[in-house]
């Protein structure tokens, strides 16, 4: 019986004494960042520009980045530290605190693994037992949390290096939950983050869920961005009156520091709360129509400003979660039926 234990502890003691060596999420390759900051993980400077009450808790979230590193690690732990997070119902908690990652396989991105640490124990492990080969990763950060340090545990002597930026425009992403990816299964699962996957653009996220609202300080967020294009999701949120009021001068302010790039508004979608509801049927058709009408003037009045329109609806009315946010097929369905559009605006002003 002795022989047979100590036969045991042979055999594992390769690993038991495996060792990790932890990393700075941020040295490995951070991606998706439209504005400098002092965290590395938040999206805007709070102290730069007039965010108020819950729009500072949103830009400070790390909804839109990820880690972009190549590594033959058979095993990738984590452990997040967080600030803010996320309080609200529709939202699985992998995409709001949690981790996506993604490795390419034949040339495609394929999912790998979505893991998410408990308060009792910080410290997850995202993947393990991987064959020790060399694999690119995207590992997508918390949609709707502040993380104040992120730190990567990679085995003791793998090979670890920063994958290769996409080679195409810098699209900088404004807009609501929608935009965000509230209600998705997985924080990878948005439909900037699909596009991202799906296209070489560089996706750089300012989204503010529910207070994306034409306002000033993310116009001069955006007018201060190193972008070569902007997709606005700006018609979700604000009121009738406040489109009214605003658009045109949130035209303006990006314009005039950018006057030569492609502003891509998005009309907003349908929202299957109206199914039954005559008042918010009423008031979703109004301002769509409000918006239409605008947009058809902002097209005429402004160069180098376009809009679409994005489908998130599936045929049978099933791709909603609670009535208003899309699930992850709804999301997809919104990526499918802009990546089109998106692309052909570009072209015409690719370098």
């Amino acid at each position: 019986m002795k022989r047979f234990i100590f036969f045991l502890l042979v055999l594992a003691g390769p690993l038991m004494s495996a060792q990790t060596r932890w990393y700075e999420g941020y040295e490995l390759g951070l991606e998706g960042k439209i504005l400098p900051t002092a965290n590395p993980y938040h999206r805007a400077d709070t102290s730069k520009y007039a965010f108020v009450g819950h729009e500072r808790n949103l830009v400070m979230c790390s909804a839109g980045l990820w880690l972009h590193f190549i590594t033959d690690s058979k095993s990738i732990k984590l452990k997040p530290e967080y600030g803010y997070t996320y309080g609200g119902l529709t939202t699985n908690v992998l995409s709001h605190r949690g981790f996506d990652l993604y490795i390419k396989k034949d040339g495609k991105w394929l999912w790998a693994s979505a893991a998410v640490p408990s308060e009792k124990k910080p410290e997850v492990t995202l993947i393990s037992t991987m064959d020790g080969s060399e694999h690119e990763c995207l590992l997508y950060l918390p949609m709707y949390s502040e993380l104040t340090r992120l730190q990567v545990g990679l085995d003791e002597g793998a090979k670890v290096v920063p994958g290769k930026r996409a080679k195409g425009m810098r699209l900088g992403v404004n807009g609501s939950s929608y935009s965000m990816g509230v209600s998705t299964s997985r924080s990878g699962m948005s439909y900037p983050m699909q596009l991202a996957r799906a296209t070489d653009l560089q996706v750089l996220s300012l989204t503010a869920s529910g207070n994306c609202k034409l306002q000033q300080s993310f116009a001069k967020a955006l007018a201060d961005a190193d972008v070569d294009a902007l997709l606005l999701d700006t018609f979700s949120n604000p009121s009738i009156q406040q489109i009214k009021e605003r658009l045109f001068p949130f035209i303006q302010t990006i314009q005039a520091a950018h006057p030569d790039i492609p502003l891509i508004f998005q009309r907003t979608i349908y929202r299957e709360y109206r199914n039954f509801n005559t008042s918010k049927e009423s008031a979703e058709a109004r301002r769509i129509e409000v918006a239409d009408s605008l947009m058809k003037i902002a097209c005429k009045k402004f160069k180098n400003v376009y809009y679409i329109h994005p489908n998130a609806t599936a045929p049978n009315h099933e791709s909603s979660v609670d009535g208003v946010h899309p699930g992850d097929y709804g999301y997809y369905l919104w990526e499918q039926s802009i990546e089109k559009q998106v692309l052909r605006i570009l072209r015409k002003y690719r370098k």
